[in-house]
């Protein structure tokens, strides 16, 4: 038994949503299969749900509707036109878009959320009478009548645990179930939306509930690749990943699957497969608790910008009990998230993202390390990028990170600093931005060429 999800680019077109049907239909074993929004059918189009943000922005601007309403149900149109068939549901489909500009806009919290929702759950509707047309029984489930059940944070939904006993229930329909993905619903019936990209997250707790075999997750590239294709030319495919190698990568810049969507699927023990939905042949790359067989000692390479680093020194530090938890404090009481904390005996870096900061922040952390903390010197450096070499057989491997600070020597990169966790998953490196590119590119050359 297997859940399948597609992403928007897999659902674009009426020529994209003939692939879809073709490779559902080509495995009785899937019986799931959750849909994002229609994407990009060209560079210059528009997504729909970048469609029902601008929708959304008007309404509660009080300007005129008519044509967002107009673009968004004629997209569908054009889909059903495309595929030949009479669409009983484009009625239900018009009728929900134009009742969004009725909800009340005061006091609604899940408003946005419930505009973004739409993109989602009518492409489902869509979908499932197409497929009925074309002889494979479909049928469309809200996910309420689904059991995905979820926390009352507007943009930011979780699971609620209850809900994977009403998902499993799911096991027992005779039909393929088309769920939309992106979003829940609270115990108070509102419609609440996991972070952007959260159709993953949908497609791995459909999987979790119905103790599926297998998650496939057709995207528009042929799984994983080791490294950035925009920066490494023909980079190496990854076969199989384990999840955390993958946690490891997508936290560092690899985009191909949402990082939340992750957690469910492991917490079940569900293999994972990132599939090509326009090459459903090729075997993609495969997510897996434990390596299957022999991998190398670095899976993969992640990039990613927009660091800075909070650089304190202050004589005997070491000495200081508590030291610190107060400096933690400064961020905390500032609601400031950090990333990574290399020390020295007298020295401490913290890395955070550069938008966890504002000049206001920025003024304050320091007048209080100077104030409070007493310290000899405090900066924060900008223009950083960080990284990682990922891989869980480095810890068996004699030399990789002399490996790397090698290449990356022979390169004149310079290393403001380096991170390694206990784990031994990942090694990660901070380098200033404008010699990121040249750094992956040595990393690259060192481990796979």
């Amino acid at each position: 038994m297997k859940v399948v999800k597609f992403g928007g680019s897999s659902l674009a077109s009426a020529g994209q949503l003939e692939k879809v049907f073709n490779i559902v239909q080509s495995d009785s074993e899937r019986r799931f299969v959750v849909v994002s929004a229609p994407g990009k059918r060209n560079a210059e189009d528009t997504k729909v749900t970048d469609a029902l943000i601008k929708y959304y922005r008007e309404y509660v601007d009080g300007k005129d509707v008519t044509a967002s309403q107009e673009w968004i149900i004629n997209r569908y149109q054009a889909m059903v036109d495309e595929l030949g068939f009479s669409a009983n549901s484009m009625k239900k489909i018009a009728e929900n878009i134009i009742s969004l500009a009725t909800l009340p806009i005061d006091d609604n919290e899940f408003l946005y959320d419930t505009f973004l929702s739409a993109g989602e759950d009518n492409n489902a509707k869509l979908i499932a009478e197409y497929f009925t047309f074309r002889g494979l029984p479909a049928r469309y489930v809200h996910p309420k009548k689904a059991g995905i059940i979820v926390s009352s944070e507007p943009g930011n939904a979780r699971i609620l645990p209850s809900s994977y006993d009403k998902i499993e229930e799911l096991q027992n329909a005779e039909e393929v179930l088309i769920i939309p993905g992106f979003f829940g619903v609270t115990v108070d019936n509102q419609i609440c939306t996991f972070s952007r990209g959260g159709s993953d997250i949908t497609g791995s707790i459909v999987a979790a509930g119905v103790k599926a075999d297998l998650y496939e997750n057709f995207t528009d590239v042929d799984g994983i690749f080791a490294a950035h294709p925009g920066i490494i030319k023909h980079p190496h495919s990854i076969k199989e990943l384990t999840y955390r190698e993958m946690r490891e990568l997508a936290y560092a810049g690899f985009s191909v699957l949402h990082d939340e969507a992750l957690l469910p699927a492991y917490r079940g023990r569900i293999p994972l497969v990132i599939k090509n939905t326009n090459n459903p042949s090729h075997p993609g790359t495969r997510i897996v608790l434990d390596h299957t067989d022999q991998t190398l000692p670095v899976v993969g390479i992640a990039a990613d910008d927009g660091f800075v680093s909070i650089n304190i020194s202050k004589y005997l530090m070491n000495r200081e009990v508590g030291f610190g938890r107060k400096v933690l404090q400064i961020l905390e009481d500032l609601n400031i998230r950090f990333e990574h904390m290399p020390t020295g005996i007298d020295d401490l870096s913290i890395v955070l993202r550069n938008r966890e900061l504002t000049p206001i922040k920025e003024a304050e952390i320091l007048r209080q390390l100077k104030t409070k903390m007493e310290v000899d010197k405090a900066e924060i450096e900008h223009g950083l990028s960080i990284i990682m070499i990922v891989g869980e057989n480095m810890k068996s491997h004699v030399g990789v990170t002399a490996t790397a600070t090698s290449a990356l020597s022979d390169q004149n990169v310079n290393l403001a600093m380096i991170s390694q966790g206990a784990s031994e998953v990942s090694v990660m490196f901070v380098v200033k931005t404008e010699e990121k590119e040249k750094a992956l590119q040595a990393l690259y050359a060192a481990f796979f060429n």
